[in-house]
């Protein structure tokens, strides 16, 4: 893909196993980082979160439980297409809305692949006044020299470990003061599901840069609507816009070989999300998303590549 060169994106989900997007195109690249999980074809709702990689819907929260929400564990079917597909080829590529049906709402989401880019619409539906989370929890497959973009001195919280504290800091620089810290490894598990390893007790987060693995594993949610990831000649952008406003914001997990112990890997996610924390539990005014008399809400991630 030649840089600054506008390319056509593709988007593949699986509808039967949570409308999981399963590979993400612009050009001969493909963005979406992938690993195996036997665990994944099977989970049901309630199982601890199978993390294959490619970009699941969380909703209503992150961590927290269900472990990752309560939609990425069910079928999506198309209200048009009882095999939950589409376009009807059994491969959940093309236009069309798919819907889960979750115990306290329902969401639908429909993709379009236009000229230059692929447009995801959603609706979620539930009382007035339901609170929740949602990210497009995307791992991405970049390269340790890979950069992530977001506007300059927009504000930031890190999560130094599992659970639900963090700090304030301005992106792109957070300063840490506890060891590297681990996503949650199942909803039973202490404090969010903490693992740890030994890092020095202070130091830098360049949370724009993706690499050198060092060991650790960070997460952060930056209060911002777009994000741009830079690897080598090729750029992907996510653009997140919410109706009613809602908050909007970019959650970050810098996982360069610290987590999980024991049996570390290297996995970055750049998660496009409604709400600014990870937790629904500790989700304060202002933090999660709330559906408004109307009973729904809407939102649309746009994304982009060159």
């Amino acid at each position: 893909m030649a840089s600054g060169v506008p390319s056509d994106v593709v988007v593949v989900t699986d509808p039967a196993h949570g409308g999981r997007w399963t590979s993400l195109r612009a050009g001969d690249r493909e963005w979406l980082w992938h690993r195996d999980e036997p665990r994944r074809p099977g989970a049901a709702p309630g199982d601890p979160f199978a993390d294959a990689g490619g970009v699941e819907e969380c909703v209503p929260t992150v961590r927290g439980t269900p472990d990752h929400g309560d939609a990425w564990t069910r079928r999506w079917t198309d209200d048009g297409d009882a095999d939950g597909d589409a376009d009807g080829d059994g491969d959940g590529y093309g236009d069309g809305t798919h819907t889960v049906h979750c115990p306290d709402f329902r969401l639908s989401r429909r993709i379009r692949h236009l000229p230059g880019r692929a447009v995801a619409d959603y609706r979620l539906t539930a009382a007035p006044g339901h609170r929740f989370l949602w990210a497009a929890h995307a791992l991405l497959a970049v390269s340790p020299a890979a950069r992530l973009d977001l506007p300059a001195a927009t504000p930031a919280r890190l999560y130094e470990d599992g659970g639900t504290a963090w700090t304030p800091f301005t992106w792109p620089h957070a300063r840490s003061t506890a060891a590297g810290a681990a996503e949650s490894a199942g909803p039973t598990t202490a404090a969010g599901g903490a693992t740890t390893r030994d890092i020095p007790a202070t130091r830098d987060i360049p949370f724009d840069r993706l690499g050198p693995d060092d060991g650790t594993a960070f997460g952060a949610i930056a209060l911002a609507a777009r994000a741009s990831v830079h690897d080598g000649p090729d750029t992907l952008r996510f653009t997140l816009e919410a109706d009613g406003g809602q908050p909007v914001s970019v959650a970050v997990w810098r996982n360069l070989r610290g987590f999980p112990a024991g049996a570390p890997y290297r996995s970055i996610g750049v998660e496009p999300m409604l709400g600014r924390v990870f937790d629904l539990a500790a989700a304060g005014e202002g933090d999660a998303a709330v559906v408004p008399p109307s009973g729904e809400v809407r939102w649309r991630l746009t994304v982009t590549a060159a």
